[in-house]
């Protein structure tokens, strides 16, 4: 099949990341995924919530889309006075994802949360905010080590995500809109840099799929991840 922006099957939309986007937050980038754009800033608090064990530190993460993220305009969450569920459900992935490469002891009794609002909206928004917001994190932590705040980063690896799936029985590797809503199988997948898997989570939305329809896309994941990652280091110049 030919794809609507003319990509290959295993082929990820042009992606940009501008680090310091954000003034005053310790660390934030704007992540453009094709015509997917996230703002992901990091912020510091000294403090912990009640949960987490003394002298560890804890790694959250929030996330919205303004009204006008999408082809219609949507609610403010604060106006329905409680967060969505698919809302709710992505920035608990978001923020699993990255404690996933977090010592928290390192990071001693503080707590950073990574703020991800999605200004346009053209698919994969949630492994937009993954990938954006380890970028912000990242950048928060490298500013507590050259305050002196921190004697050592924190961070025990990296972590990025992207979306694959089956559409007109072809496997493609980062889906646009139009691509996901026809999507038969839809599956987002998180990766450390060392290859290990943080997340996945499949969907048979047209059909069912076999495991090794499934491995597959892990594999085509695995790919574009291996490249999103490194459009990381080089915008944190690692």
């Amino acid at each position: 099949m030919s794809r609507i922006d003319g990509r290959k099957n295993d082929e990820l939309r042009p992606m940009e990341i501008i680090p310091h986007f954000s003034k005053f937050a310790e660390g934030s980038c704007l992540i453009k995924c094709g015509n997917t754009q996230v703002l992901c800033c990091a912020s510091v608090e000294e403090r912990t919530p009640p949960h987490v064990p003394e002298g560890e530190g804890w790694v959250t993460a929030e996330y919205s889309m303004l009204p006008r993220a999408n082809r219609e305009r949507s609610r403010r969450d604060v106006s329905k006075l409680k967060l969505s569920p698919r809302s709710a459900e992505i920035q608990r992935l978001v923020g699993r994802s990255l404690r996933a490469c977090v010592d928290m002891k390192k990071l001693g009794e503080r707590s950073i949360t990574v703020d991800c609002d999605v200004l346009q909206g053209d698919g994969g928004t949630r492994t937009a905010s993954v990938t954006g917001g380890f970028v912000a994190l990242s950048l928060a932590l490298y500013k507590l080590v050259q305050d002196g705040v921190l004697e050592e980063m924190p961070l025990v690896d990296c972590v990025a995500a992207v979306s694959a799936g089956i559409v007109e029985d072809e496997l493609l590797l980062d889906l646009c809109y139009e691509e996901d809503s026809s999507a038969q199988v839809d599956l987002n997948c998180v990766m450390t840099g060392s290859g290990k898997l943080v997340e996945l989570q499949g969907t048979g939305e047209g059909r069912a799929f076999t495991i090794e329809e499934q491995r597959a896309l892990v594999d085509l994941c695995a790919k574009g991840i291996r490249e999103i990652q490194g459009i990381q280091k080089s915008v944190l110049g690692g």
